[in-house]
């Protein structure tokens, strides 16, 4: 399958946020009254999607988008401390010159992503940024209308389950990254279209034309 269009996650994806995210998780589960997470846990959880960590940390859920608004406002107070992944500016320079169309969909706010990012943001035709924890297929599916580009020729490159059910449930193909919030093998059971070992990985992939 030949893709036009490109979609990415930002956090764990883009952006090396994971270990700031551990580090203020426990701050956060202070503040909301939910379980704190011992250190010796942090890699089971990483096996885990979104659903069941919430089940196993007793988050209720009418406290998510309270809890989501934090910590963008947290990370946004922090955003010195994040940076992109080595080779992510280079790379999506590569998927953008090779003539494909890029955007963002994330949870996260735009200001963060374009802070972190800089100028590289500039390559994205298309963002879409605050998405609820559990809606980010609705997003994919409006940036795939103000793109005009159909869904069998869009991938959505993400770091967690919920980015491979999103991406199914908007029609698009997955891909995942070994380097993120959810281990390569949880990810692999999803059955994405790529999992990618590496940033370079993606351009490798993806700027290559096809036969």
């Amino acid at each position: 399958m030949t893709h036009r269009l490109v979609l990415f996650d930002f956090d764990g994806t883009l952006a090396d946020s994971f270990p700031w995210f551990i580090g203020i998780l426990n701050e956060v589960a202070e503040t909301f009254r939910f379980r704190p997470v011992a250190d010796d846990e942090v890699e089971e959880l990483r096996g885990l999607d979104a659903r069941a960590i919430i089940a196993r940390l007793g988050v209720p859920l009418w406290k998510l988008p309270m809890i989501a608004t934090h910590m963008r406002q947290a990370q946004r107070r922090d955003i010195g401390k994040i940076h992109p992944f080595d080779g992510v500016p280079e790379m999506l320079g590569t998927l953008k010159d090779a003539g494909l169309t890029l955007a963002v969909v994330t949870s996260n706010s735009e200001e963060n992503m374009r802070r972190v990012l800089g100028d590289t943001a500039r390559v994205f035709a298309c963002t879409d940024c605050g998405a609820s924890l559990f809606g980010k297929a609705a997003r994919l599916r409006a940036v795939l209308r103000r793109t005009g580009i159909p869904a069998g020729s869009a991938l959505f490159i993400g770091d967690e389950i919920r980015d491979a059910d999103a991406a199914r449930d908007a029609g698009v193909d997955f891909g995942a990254v070994a380097w993120g919030y959810t281990t390569a093998g949880a990810l692999a059971a999803t059955q994405p279209a790529h999992l990618f070992s590496t940033v370079a990985d993606i351009a490798a992939a993806l700027s290559t034309p096809k036969c």
